[in-house]
């Protein structure tokens, strides 16, 4: 992975924080608390191939259902 493409990751998943924020009606902080307890951050990074080409609001519907098969609920 080049420079480059982890700066796009890391730009996604901070766009994905304040998103999900938005959308969970949760502080920034819980969202990131669950994202780390959950490394959606690794999932984002995995899955960034597919996720580049959908919107936001797509991965984020991809990141519930990934928080759902581990057990959690938002």
């Amino acid at each position: 992975m080049d420079v480059s493409e982890k700066a796009e990751i890391t730009f996604m998943q901070t766009r994905l924080i304040r998103l999900a924020s938005e959308e969970w009606k949760m502080p920034l902080e819980r969202v990131l608390e669950i994202f780390k307890e959950t490394d959606v951050f690794g999932y984002i990074e995995k899955g960034y191939g597919i996720f580049h080409c959908e919107g936001d609001e797509a991965v984020l519907e991809d990141i519930e259902e990934f928080l759902e098969s581990k057990g959690g609920k938002v």
